[in-house]
């Protein structure tokens, strides 16, 4: 198992309930701690409309020269960024962008019951999760009205996203009162939850551990040989490991192990921003997960932690954080929320999030026989981290995937 974040540690936890023997490699000194540290905290089956949709050119274009964009490209000469990026405005098209949705919809339902069904058997689990739904909020018309369409969809698709008007965005959420002036509008999904991956991502390790699965962390990943079409053998901190199988689940960092052995992924690095903010008893901060769709920016309480997250930004792998894309979030909760009241300072992150064009992740086989692919989960890693464990998990005990998806 290549990769400790939450679709790593998850597929490892599956791997080692059906029998296997796991080893776990991560170059960190322990789990979740890249892209699963300070994530948006939401489990968000509502939250599958990709963002590659018959909107998002115009949307991106007219973003291009704002620094605090929610969306934003950063021209450079990088051949990969131009593919992708080609890839993404194929996957503009309304039916491709119902298609992805119908894949995201069961792919993220069928997780968000795995995740009911392991938190119910390992009660031991505690990760500040909250089942109290999640309500998108909606502060221009235009866009309250084309979010109609996607929200039509995934109830097609059985997701349950029903629209509410500003009262009761207010009646679920009443934190939101101060901003009734802000809202047009919502949309509410009562079975989303929330939670801190980062929490249950290292309570899961624990957990492995103690089911037999082995971690090598602080151990960087090298390369992979492969003979007649099979993995031989991955080099990792100057040591040769051998197995039967491989999984590779680095995130953003997927491609750029298995490009040199002959498999392109079209997996790119989208950078999203996260403010942890401390509470008092006297904070009025949400306690329903919230996103507001126009700046693509979420908001989970996590105990006494409000949790500001979200946009994109696609610079390649820079990891440095941007002051004016931090202060975006904190302007946006302020607006929402001027009476939050803070215990201290927020903590400022941001992390790599590995985006397919479709926002679709690549699960299964690859060309080489005994390697196996889980990544490209993008903003929804937590959202389909359980499911698409116990799926790949499946897949290598030769049985049929239970959900409906394009597996590999």
């Amino acid at each position: 198992m290549l990769g400790a974040g939450v679709i790593g540690v998850t597929t490892a936890w599956y791997l080692a309930r059906a029998g296997h023997r796991v080893t776990v490699i991560d170059r960190q000194a322990a789990a979740a701690m890249e892209t699963s540290f300070a994530n948006g905290g939401q489990i968000s089956v509502s939250h599958a409309e990709p963002w590659a949709n018959p909107q998002a050119p115009r949307r991106a274009l007219s973003w291009m020269l704002r620094e605090d964009a929610p969306l934003l490209f950063r021209p450079r000469p990088d051949a990969a960024l131009l593919d992708w990026s080609l890839r993404f405005l194929r996957e503009c098209s309304a039916q491709r962008t119902r298609d992805n949705i119908r894949q995201i919809v069961r792919l993220a339902l069928y997780s968000r019951e795995q995740l009911q069904a392991l938190r119910a058997a390992e009660n031991s689990l505690t990760y500040d999760h909250l089942e109290r739904g999640i309500l998108h909020v909606y502060t221009d018309r235009h866009e309250f009205a084309a979010a109609g369409d996607a929200a039509a969809a995934m109830r097609d698709f059985g997701c349950e996203r029903r629209t509410v008007g500003v009262d009761e965005c207010i009646a679920i959420e009443p934190a939101l009162a101060a901003a009734r002036s802000l809202l047009v509008g919502g949309d509410y999904t009562a079975a989303d939850e929330s939670g801190d991956a980062h929490r249950f991502t290292q309570q899961l390790a624990a957990l492995c551990a103690a089911r037999g699965v082995v971690f090598r962390y602080g151990v960087t990943i090298d390369r992979l040989t492969v003979v007649g079409g099979r993995v031989a053998g991955l080099l990792a901190g100057g040591e040769l490991l051998q197995a039967d199988a491989y999984v590779a689940a680095l995130g953003s960092y997927t491609p750029l192990l298995l490009r040199p052995v002959g498999i392109r992924l079209p997996i790119y690095p989208a950078k999203g921003y996260s403010a942890t903010i401390p509470l008092t008893e006297n904070s009025v901060a949400p306690t329903v997960s919230l996103i507001d769709d126009s700046r693509k920016i979420v908001f989970s309480r996590l105990g006494q932690r409000l949790r500001i997250a979200g946009t994109a930004e696609f610079n390649g792998y820079n990891t440095e954080l941007n002051a004016v894309r931090c202060q975006a979030l904190m302007t946006r909760a302020m607006e929402f929320f001027p009476d939050l009241r803070p215990a201290g300072e927020a903590l400022f992150w941001c992390g790599l999030r590995p985006a397919t064009p479709s926002n679709v992740p690549l699960i299964g086989r690859s060309a080489i026989s005994n390697l196996y692919i889980n990544s490209g989960h993008g903003t929804l890693g937590w959202t389909m981290a359980c499911g698409s464990g116990a799926a790949l998990a499946a897949i290598i005990g030769g049985q049929s995937p239970e959900p409906d998806f394009r597996f590999l």
